[in-house]
């Protein structure tokens, strides 16, 4: 199958619903975390840190629009409206990615925790690399093209974090413990981040993303071989902690989320973010 046009898309109603439940998933995933990782803006360990994190969550933000514009195109309405005036219970983005930035065992401060930070977008980065290749054959022509060219930059994101997830695991004392306490707070609820929702099955059958069994087991093998080489055991056990965002669980982080993000939509729906 191959669906070149919205009007196509349209045609089955069993695939447009299958087609904008993953881009909604898609594009709330990365309008969540993008504003959790701006939120260390100032904050971050040195100032060249800073801007490269700044850029990486302005990336993400253009690319949670690329899937924002996708669903206006397809009718579901207008793209700011979706990104900003949506209430909780309507987001399905994974419930690891909106929480505050310091929920692990060792905090710096409250609500900023650094070895969370890089562990939540390492993570999340690698298992969006993952699903980004697969959407490049996707069966929908328009996500396609999208996906490469998030793709182009998915790569710097990925070292990025991966170094960062290296030097800090391979270090010793008090860095490693805070590290490895992050490792089992994101664990606990990234089966969210890799959940391809109630829709799942109707998803990889029409071809719009490879089954969400084979991504799980393409991300626990690349994190199997990359815990060995800082000296770690990946233990591949996942949960849902927190909740099944896909279902569309969230917890009071989210809600105070949308109220900032949305402080500036709502004042007056005609600016443009």
């Amino acid at each position: 199958m191959n669906i070149t046009s919205v009007e196509e898309a349209k045609k089955d109603s069993a695939y447009y619903k299958a087609l904008t439940q993953l881009l909604y998933q898609l594009a709330d995933d990365d309008f969540i975390i993008a504003f959790r990782g701006s939120e260390w803006l100032g904050l971050a360990p040195h100032i060249e840190e800073d801007v490269a994190f700044s850029s990486i969550n302005q990336d993400t933000m253009g690319h949670s629009a690329m899937f924002y514009q996708l669903l206006e195109e397809l009718g579901e309405g207008d793209m700011d409206a979706l990104a900003h005036a949506r209430k909780a219970d309507e987001r399905v983005n994974a419930v690891l990615l909106e929480k505050v930035n310091g929920p692990g065992n060792y905090l710096i401060e409250p609500k900023y925790d650094w070895a969370f930070a890089v562990v939540r977008h390492y993570f999340y980065t690698q298992a969006k690399k993952i699903k980004i290749e697969s959407l490049k054959n996707s069966s929908y022509e328009p996500l396609k093209h999208v996906a490469i060219k998030v793709n182009m930059e998915l790569y710097y994101h990925l070292l990025h974090w991966k170094t960062w997830f290296t030097q800090l695991c391979l270090a010793n004392g008090e860095a490693k413990t805070r590290m490895k306490a992050a490792i089992e707070t994101v664990l606990d609820d990234f089966e969210g981040v890799l959940s391809q929702g109630p829709e799942a099955a109707t998803i990889s059958q029409f071809g719009l993303i490879g089954r969400e069994d084979r991504i799980r087991q393409q991300f626990i093998t690349i994190m199997t071989e990359v815990f060995e080489k800082v000296e770690l055991t990946f233990p591949a056990q996942m949960g849902l902690k927190s909740g099944d965002g896909r279902k569309g669980q969230h917890t009071k982080d989210l809600e105070e989320a949308i109220l900032t993000l949305g402080e500036v939509y709502n004042s007056n729906p005609t600016a443009t973010w």
